[in-house]
């Protein structure tokens, strides 16, 4: 596994197809910041590489933008270190195409080389790599790894690339449903997950957890029986709902938290507490806001599913409003309890969540 550097490759015409990779600082880069790597199970116990920027590394390509069997345009460059009889340009687009997928495809440049030209782009330690919509993967099987896995596990960095998950980044902490799913956000809590760490906690890093996940859907899929799972910690192995929920970020990415709006008129023989359900089925930012009648001091506050515990309560933001926000991170029952003090009238609560 390579290192957790961020990984630019950066792409220029002059005579020869030149492809540079940036390798900087071991820094974390920001949100959405092209990254990754899959390292080769021979050098697994490799520390991390080192900070470092490799030489361009020349390399003519055959190819370009291939119109499919199903219709889609993918850009696949094989380098010419390939023999043509081994890798086409034409054969892997039709292998891209197969892979569950979404719009994304269509952004995606993926460079097929050598291994010797793989670790010249990605470095000594990688057995493919992925950045910025461009993906390098070998074109050849090398250290008992098939480019079939290494091209999966990389299009698994790809989707996340191109996924939501405020208010985290999902290519570190993986796809909204998945991470959900796979209780990203209890566990990096608990310090047994840790989100972009290329490094010692390569092992541990969802984000790399993820690209596992994805290739063991899209391998299951595609009938494969020989699924392996050498690279993660064994607690990320996949439940079967993990498997659903990884092929639903693909297939129904999220995109956006909804908005609930209940609203309750207080009389004199009405309960005094009023109970709402909070949806809480995804990890991610909530926003709680209540509007009580004029003169109103209803007590309005976050509880747990025990109904006893108090999470958080609102408070004053307006001259009727109270509200709160925060994050959602595994509990998945919730509720609102309004309690009514002060004036009688309508209230209203508005409930944003993932």
């Amino acid at each position: 596994m390579g290192s957790r550097t961020p990984r630019r490759l950066a792409v220029a015409l002059s005579g020869a197809l030149v492809v540079a990779a940036f390798v900087a600082s071991a820094l974390t880069p920001a949100a959405g910041q092209p990254h990754s790597s899959l390292q080769a199970r021979a050098l697994e116990l490799d520390g991390p590489l080192r900070a470092r920027v490799l030489q361009q590394t020349p390399i003519t390509f055959r190819g370009g933008r291939v119109t499919t069997s199903t219709g889609e345009s993918v850009d696949v460059r094989v380098s010419e270190g390939l023999p043509p009889e081994a890798a086409t340009p034409e054969g892997w687009a039709e292998f891209l195409v197969g892979l569950t997928h979404g719009p994304e495809l269509s952004s995606l440049t993926t460079f097929v080389v050598t291994f010797d030209e793989v670790q010249q782009i990605c470095g000594s330690s990688a057995a493919g790599c992925y950045g910025q919509n461009r993906m390098v993967v070998p074109g050849q099987a090398e250290l008992d790894i098939t480019p079939e896995e290494i091209v999966r596990h990389e299009y698994g960095h790809h989707v996340a690339n191109n996924r939501q998950n405020a208010p985290w980044a999902a290519i570190d902490w993986g796809p909204k449903r998945w991470a959900s799913t796979a209780s990203i956000c209890a566990r990096v809590s608990r310090r047994e997950a840790y989100p972009g760490d290329q490094g010692s906690n390569y092992a541990r890093n969802p984000g790399e957890a993820w690209a596992e996940v994805y290739r063991l859907m899209d391998e299951r899929k595609a009938g494969v029986t020989t699924a392996t799972w050498p690279i993660i910690a064994p607690n990320f192995y996949p439940t079967e709902a993990a498997l659903q929920a990884a092929e639903a970020d693909v297939l129904q990415p999220w995109t956006a938290p909804r908005t609930t709006t209940s609203t309750r008129v207080f009389g004199k023989s009405t309960r005094k507490i009023w109970w709402i359900p909070v949806p809480a089925s995804l990890d991610g930012a909530y926003r709680l806001s209540a509007t009580l009648p004029a003169k109103g001091t209803h007590e309005v506050a976050l509880v747990a599913g025990d109904r006893q515990t108090v999470l958080k309560r609102l408070q004053w933001t307006g001259q009727r409003v109270k509200s709160t926000e925060g994050t959602i991170c595994g509990q998945r029952s919730l509720f609102v309890r309004v309690t009514q003090a002060g004036s009688l009238g309508r209230v209203r609560v508005s409930v944003t969540t993932p």
